[in-house]
């Protein structure tokens, strides 16, 4: 371990879960993920291993099979992933969500029927709640589910589904409308379960195929098209309709700080890269860390991943304690995913003309970058949410 990203207060276990996963990162993800990236492959033999791991499980009570660790040890877990292939972090971050929304918010035969395959991996999750042309405006879903009998009828389009394909459980807000006079009252959270790979994957639900990205390769982002899919009333998420949007709403803040987390494993890596390279790459008789243009900007990217990681370290902290860390998240994600494009852009800068090269590291993590400032809402959506909670704080009496 570096001086960067160092955290206090962690018991023994943690230490040896980070340090297991550390040494995964180094010997078995960061050799073949440039590789993997760019031939868009999905990276089956990297999973695996992190079953084995446990990490599928690792916030998973132990009374259902999983480790029973927290959001901080997850959050951490998931920093040293990111380190070594962002995408890798993103096979497992829908999985947690829709784990822990089952833990915070699921009946009990809901937990016993899904958090002990979660923990094994033998049920890979995803989390749904975009749609085409929504944007941040969650409220504004169509789709939706009506009552046949004992039965729903789902109908309706989803987008930007990680983990659409290989998932098997995808917590899925729709519309219900019953009676409710708020948008927000009107929402309600499916367990749908289905088939993993593309086309028809249940009855009347379609995976149409991977989206093509800039940047997230490896793991595959859907659609999923609803038409006349059939569940039943045993599938809505704590058994009782109109709560899904507060139900999503959590698990959005532990993906906040997830993404942070992602953002703070990308910019100590970027860090890393420009540190090693700046070393080595010589002009005017000098290697080029030596020359104060150089020095000064290591010295501000080594600040900014220190500062981020604090962040996303303080808001992990506080929603394991109970509270609602909805400011914290907020902030952690919005200063590190921003933190997390300079450091990238400068580590870029360093490698100067081999930066644009695909055979150096850092042209994808460049890539990789721009994902952390639109993923689980955009830095003017985490704006809006901090500001709107600190004039209720500081409202003038």
């Amino acid at each position: 371990m570096t001086r960067l990203c160092e955290t206090d207060g962690l018991t023994e276990e943690q230490t040896e879960i980070l340090k297991a996963v550390r040494t995964y990162v180094d010997e078995k993800i960061i050799p073949v993920a440039t590789e993997l990236e760019h031939a868009d492959e999905y990276p089956q033999e990297i999973v695996d291993g992190l079953k084995e791991l446990g990490i599928f499980g690792l916030t998973i009570p132990e009374e259902y099979d999983g480790l029973g660790e927290s959001l901080l040890t997850y959050a951490l877990c998931v920093e040293e992933i990111a380190r070594g292939w962002m995408s890798v972090s993103g096979v497992i971050n829908t999985h947690f969500i829709v784990a822990y929304m089952l833990m915070r918010h699921g009946t009990e035969e809901q937990k016993q029927k899904y958090l002990p395959r979660m923990a094994t991996g033998e049920v890979r999750g995803a989390f749904s709640m975009s749609e085409p042309g929504l944007g941040s405006d969650v409220s504004a879903i169509k789709t939706k589910a009506v009552r046949d009998g004992d039965d729903w009828v789902v109908n309706g389009q989803k987008m930007w589904l990680t983990n659409g394909g290989t998932s098997t459980l995808v917590a899925t807000l729709v519309r219900t409308d019953e009676g409710q006079d708020s948008p927000y009252k009107s929402m309600t959270t499916f367990l749908v379960e289905k088939e993993e790979g593309f086309g028809e994957t249940a009855p009347g639900l379609t995976i149409p195929g991977k989206i093509d990205k800039m940047g997230y390769k490896g793991v595959d982002t859907t659609e999923a098209v609803f038409e006349n899919y059939k569940t039943t009333s045993g599938q809505i998420l704590g058994g009782e309709t109109g709560q899904g949007f507060y139900q999503m709403m959590d698990g959005v803040e532990v993906g906040r700080v997830n993404v942070a987390a992602r953002a703070c494993g990308i910019a100590l890596r970027a860090f890393e890269l420009g540190v090693a390279y700046s070393q080595q790459r010589e002009t005017f008789g000098k290697p080029i860390a030596e020359h104060q243009a150089i020095l000064f900007r290591l010295a501000e990217m080594a600040t900014k991943v220190e500062t981020a990681h604090a962040m996303m370290v303080r808001a992990a902290r506080k929603k394991d304690s109970g509270e609602r860390n909805d400011v914290e998240a907020g902030m952690a994600k919005m200063i590190a995913s921003e933190y997390c494009n300079e450091v990238v852009q400068d580590s870029f800068r360093i490698h100067g003309g081999y930066g644009y090269s695909k055979e150096y590291e850092i042209e994808r993590l460049y890539r990789e970058a721009a994902f952390m400032l639109i993923g689980e809402g955009t830095s003017d959506i985490q704006k809006m949410i901090i500001g709107r909670a600190l004039l209720k704080e500081y409202q003038l009496r």
